[in-house]
């Protein structure tokens, strides 16, 4: 299935890195002390959304700082105030994040094969501590600080394309997100691979609804499960 690519390009959040369990480590503590009753499935819901509207505001600001003000707009939303200890509570977040447990170990199978690229929404300080859960070198990696915009920006998808091309390299792009990503790397002309995370609970959780009709070229509800049909294929 595999063997016209010779790259991988990945999203992080959602997909390697465990962002809803490291959003809600932080949602829910604040939402317990005033006392609401939420679920961290309510919190996540009441979240996506904000955070997508700022990253696409506020295309420039580092990822830190969207974590913060989405959380600010959230609190609004929900009418519990958001302090600013709660707020640089989350934008410091990341590094602690945990990973997806079978994350290491398939991405440690897949650089055996393939050149490993990150494409995400991030900012360089705050990914260096999700790279060092991750454990492998990442022969690329392309974030949003360094393209000045947020996924499902097609911009993003641009800068992975002009790094692909300079180097002859065909990715096949991975991720879970199908708003962030599944949506833009299709209309870039990507084939994609669905790490479906969240297959066995409904909803979308921490990401938007895609807002269109999209249809991964493959779908696995694992890392482990892609890597084992990856490097079989080979």
């Amino acid at each position: 299935m595999f063997d016209d690519f010779d790259a991988l390009s990945f999203d992080c959040y959602g997909t390697l890195i465990d962002w809803e369990a490291g959003i809600a480590a932080v949602l829910g503590p604040w939402a317990r002390a005033a006392g609401a009753q939420l679920t961290d499935e309510d919190l996540l819901l009441a979240y996506a959304d904000e955070e997508a509207r700022v990253e696409k505001e506020n295309p420039g600001a580092l990822y830190p700082e969207v974590l913060a003000s989405a959380f600010r707009a959230a609190g609004a939303k929900l009418g519990i105030p958001v302090s600013q200890a709660d707020a640089g509570r989350l934008g410091s977040s990341v590094p602690q994040w945990p990973a997806f447990p079978d994350s290491g170990e398939a991405l440690a199978r897949l650089k055996a094969r393939f050149k490993l690229i990150i494409l995400s929404n991030v900012d360089k300080a705050s990914f260096a501590g999700s790279n060092a859960r991750l454990g492998v070198e990442f022969d690329r990696i392309i974030t949003a600080e360094e393209v000045g915009s947020y996924k499902p920006s097609p911009r993003n998808f641009e800068a992975l394309q002009e790094f692909v091309d300079r180097e002859g390299l065909k990715v096949l792009h991975v991720a879970q997100s199908l708003f962030h990503d599944h949506v833009p790397a299709k209309q870039a002309g990507l084939q994609t691979v669905w790490i479906n995370r969240r297959h066995d609970r409904p909803g979308w959780g921490a990401t938007p609804d895609p807002g269109a009709d999209v249809r991964p070229d493959w779908t696995f509800t694992s890392m482990a499960d892609f890597a084992e049909a990856a490097v079989q294929d080979g």
